[in-house]
């Protein structure tokens, strides 16, 4: 059964390279349909790029069906809208220079804050499907969509599926308190020790490993990423609906993890998994 598609941005750098082999993977992976973006100023630019992404596609994975979309406009935006509807939207990160690992990319943090449906962040530089293991990050009040996303990506890798919960984050005095959750998001929250009870029936070949000596350390949670091919980790929508609040463990993975960081929110019904 097909599923929604996969779509993935290009602009001809290396690391949008890595992205689009990455988002073919996955789309073949869905048995879906590729579609790949360049966002630019001139259109006529756009086919040469399109087309050689396009044959690169085709010679990977021969019969994936790939659709290639030039489009004007900022790159974020452009990625924001066409992926609203997409299983997984795909995008690069640029780690420029000595200071890798510590600022992202202008597109992907945008689209990390912005997107609309789970996003795919390329980290780390190990081939894939290496370690046979997606990492899950549960918060201490733990994502009820997040986990059956996680399960469900360790499904269709075949892979088992590790569970860490990230360092205990302290609020600074100063810092303004996050508005309570509304009875909607709410819904989407369930005890840790809960979340993939139901799961473990749809996916019984899933092998699960749970830490539950607390929150794992900074650097525990790094390595972790340097032996898992995937971590999925939640977020929570934005004040009114509008973006995403990315908590403090989001944001470290999404600068430094060893592997590719996939962040899902809590709610949105494209973050839940597509039929396969």
């Amino acid at each position: 059964m097909t599923t929604r598609h996969v779509v993935v941005g290009v602009d001809g750098s290396v690391v949008a390279v890595r992205a689009l082999d990455l988002a073919a993977d996955e789309a073949a992976l869905r048995a879906t349909t590729l579609e790949i973006v360049y966002a630019v100023p001139d259109l006529d630019e756009a086919w040469p790029e399109l087309a050689s992404a396009a044959s690169r596609v085709a010679y990977r994975h021969p019969g994936l069906p790939v659709v290639t979309v030039p489009v004007g406009g900022h790159p974020a935006a452009v990625l924001a809208e066409r992926g609203r509807e997409a299983a997984l939207t795909v995008v690069g990160h640029r780690s420029p220079g000595e200071l890798a690992g510590t600022v992202l990319d202008s597109v992907s943090r945008s689209l990390a804050a912005h997107a609309h449906g789970p996003l795919l962040v390329i980290r780390g530089d190990s081939p894939p499907h290496l370690h046979n293991e997606v990492l899950l990050v549960l918060d201490a009040d733990a994502d009820a969509d997040t986990a059956a996303y996680a399960i469900h990506e360790a499904g269709l890798r075949g892979a088992g599926l590790r569970i860490l919960r990230p360092p205990a984050y302290r609020r600074p005095a100063s810092a303004p308190v996050q508005p309570r959750r509304s009875e909607a998001a709410a819904a989407h929250v369930v005890p840790a020790g809960d979340v993939l009870v139901g799961q473990g029936e749809r996916y019984p070949r899933v092998q699960r490993e749970t830490q539950d000596a607390g929150p794992a350390s900074t650097q525990a949670l790094l390595e972790a990423t340097r032996t898992s091919d995937l971590v999925v980790i939640g977020c929570r929508s934005g004040s009114g609906g509008h973006g995403r609040h990315l908590g403090s463990g989001t944001r470290m993975l999404l600068n430094r993890a060893h592997c590719p960081v996939l962040v899902v929110t809590a709610g949105q019904e494209s973050t839940r998994p597509s039929p396969t």
